[in-house]
C-alpha cells in the first residue's frame, strides 16, 4: 500500500513537472511570436528604412540591459574594446565610469591620465559627450549603456573628447576637454611617511599589481624595518580577480579570499590565498572610500575578516558581482552577471560595500590649516631687556606667509601629498596606538563569537 501511495506521488510530481515544462515552452514560443510580430511590423511600416541587423541588435541591447547595469551586448566596436583593458596599457581617457539612478558617473580618474589631470572627480556626472572621432555635437548619455559611454570616449591618441558634466553644488553643467592618450598605468606608488610607517597606494588591479606591491613593500624596507603599513585603495576601481588573491596573499597566510556563488546555489567557487608569500610581521592599516570598488573590495573584505587590518574610511561601492564575456561569433560579445562574491566569513558586498572599522571623512588639509586658532602669545621677546637671537636668513616669499596674499586656484584636481593628507595622517596615529589598534581586532572577533555562540543556541 504504502509503495503504491509512494509511485502515485511520484507520478503526480513527474506529471506536473511536464506539464509546467510545456507551459514554458508555450509561452516562450508565443512570447517569440509577439517579437516576430513587431519586428515586421517595424520593417514593414516605419518611417524609415531600415536594417534587420539594426533591430535585432537594439532589441538584444533592449534585452541585455533589463537586468543589471553590468550586463551588456556589446557589438563589433565595442566587443573590439573590450579584449585590450587589462594589460595595464591601452587609449583613452582614464577614467572608471558607472551608472547611478541611470546616469553616467565617474567613480574614479586613475592617476596621471587625461581624466586626472583635467580634474574630473568621483561623483561627477557626465550628462554629454562630443567625440571628433564619431560625431561633432554633443549626445545625451541619456540611455548609453556603460560600454557604449566607453566605446565614445576612446579613439586615436592625441584626439579631443568634449565632456559636459555636473557636480554636486554647481549651479549649471561644466564643459572638460580632454586629449585622449596612451594610457600606461602606474599602479602602485609608495613612500615612507615616517620611520618604520611605510603608505602604499594601489591605484588599478592590472596584471602586475601584486608584483608591484610586493617590491614597493621591499623598497620600503631598505630604508627602515616597518612597524606599520598604510594601504590606499581610495578611488581604486575593479580590475583582474586573480590579482586581489594575489595581494591578499601578501598579508594573510591562509584561509579564503573570496568565494562566487552563482544561479545554483550548490555550486560554489573559492578561492584561496596563495601559501608563503604573506607579511604579517607588522601592522596594516586600509584607507577605503566610496569609489573603493570589486577586486579592491574583495581584497578589504578579506583583510578585514581574517581580522588581518583595520579598515578605515568611508563605506565603498558595493560591486559584489562577476561578469563573464562570451564571444557570439568572430566580432560580437555578451557580458552577463553569473554570480555574486562573497567576503571569507560569507558577507555579500553586493550594495553595501565595505563598512570601515573606523570612519575617517575627507578634509582638505590646507583648510584644516587655516581654522588653526590662532592667539596672541606672551614670549620671551616681549620682556624688556631680552637678548637678541642670531640673524637668519629670511630667503621667503612672504605671499607664503601673508593671509592677504591669494593664490589663483585651479579648477584641476589637486590631491595633498601623503605627508599632508589627514585620513594617512589619522591612520599613522591608529597604527602607532598598539593597544587601540589590537583592541579594536579583539572586540571584534569576541562579538563574531557571541553572535556565533547565540546562532548554535537558537538552531
Amino acid at each position: 500500500m504504502k509503495l503504491k501511495y509512494l509511485l502515485w506521488v511520484n507520478l503526480l510530481i513527474f506529471s506536473g513537472s511536464i506539464s509546467y515544462a510545456k507551459k514554458e515552452e508555450s509561452s516562450r514560443y508565443k512570447n517569440l511570436e509577439l517579437f516576430q510580430k513587431v519586428l515586421h511590423f517595424v520593417e514593414s511600416n516605419y518611417v524609415d528604412e531600415v536594417s534587420n541587423e539594426k533591430l535585432i541588435h537594439g532589441a538584444l541591447k533592449g534585452m541585455l540591459e533589463t537586468l543589471d547595469p553590468h550586463s551588456s551586448f556589446l557589438p563589433p566596436e565595442i566587443y573590439k574594446d573590450m579584449k585590450v583593458d587589462t594589460k595595464g596599457k591601452f587609449g583613452g581617457l582614464g577614467i572608471e565610469i558607472g551608472l547611478r539612478k541611470d546616469v553616467l558617473t565617474v567613480i574614479a580618474p586613475i592617476e596621471g591620465t587625461p581624466a586626472w589631470k583635467a580634474g574630473l572627480k568621483p561623483g561627477d556626472r557626465i550628462v554629454k559627450i562630443k567625440s571628433n572621432a564619431t560625431h561633432n555635437r554633443f549626445i545625451s548619455t541619456r540611455g548609453m549603456s556603460l560600454e557604449e559611454s566607453v566605446a565614445k570616449m576612446r579613439g586615436p591618441k592625441g584626439t579631443s573628447v568634449y565632456l559636459k558634466v555636473y557636480r554636486k553644488g554647481w549651479d549649471e553643467y561644466k564643459d572638460f576637454k580632454l586629449e585622449r592618450a596612451t594610457i600606461k598605468i602606474q599602479s602602485v606608488r609608495y613612500e615612507m611617511i615616517e620611520p618604520h610607517y611605510g603608505y602604499v597606494r594601489l591605484s588599478t588591479f592590472n596584471e602586475s599589481a601584486g608584483k608591484d606591491v610586493r617590491r614597493a613593500i621591499r623598497q620600503l624596507e631598505k630604508k627602515s624595518p616597518l612597524k606599520g603599513l598604510i594601504f590606499d585603495m581610495r578611488n581604486t576601481p575593479g580590475g583582474l580577480l586573480d590579482q586581489a588573491v594575489e595581494i591578499t596573499s601578501l598579508f594573510v597566510p591562509e584561509g579564503i579570499v573570496v568565494s562566487t556563488v552563482g544561479r545554483n546555489k550548490k555550486s560554489k567557487e573559492v578561492k584561496h590565498v596563495r601559501k608563503g608569500r604573506a607579511r604579517t610581521d607588522f601592522k596594516l592599516a586600509v584607507l577605503v572610500n566610496s569609489s573603493t570598488a570589486s577586486a579592491a573590495e574583495i581584497v578589504a573584505g578579506a583583510l578585514q575578516d581574517h581580522h588581518r587590518a583595520m579598515i578605515l574610511g568611508e563605506r565603498t561601492f558595493g560591486k559584489g558581482s562577476v561578469q563573464t564575456v562570451m564571444p557570439l561569433g568572430d566580432d560580437m560579445g555578451l557580458k552577463l552577471t553569473i554570480a555574486r562574491y562573497y567576503t571569507p566569513k560569507g558577507r555579500s558586498i553586493q550594495m553595501k560595500g565595505v563598512i570601515p572599522d573606523i570612519v575617517l571623512e575627507k578634509f582638505n588639509s590646507e583648510l584644516l590649516e587655516k581654522a588653526k586658532v590662532r592667539e596672541t602669545a606672551f614670549r620671551e621677546q616681549d620682556l624688556e631687556g631680552h637678548l637678541e637671537g642670531q640673524q637668519v636668513s629670511t630667503d621667503f616669499d612672504i605671499s607664503e606667509f601673508d593671509s592677504t596674499v591669494k593664490n589663483k586656484k585651479s579648477d584641476k584636481m589637486q590631491y595633498d601629498s601623503p605627508k599632508k593628507d589627514f585620513q594617512v595622517l589619522q591612520a599613522i596615529g591608529y597604527l602607532k596606538s598598539t593597544g587601540f589598534f589590537e583592541k579594536k581586532i579583539k572586540d571584534k572577533e569576541k562579538k563574531q563569537a557571541y553572535r556565533a555562540f547565540k546562532k548554535r543556541k537558537y538552531h
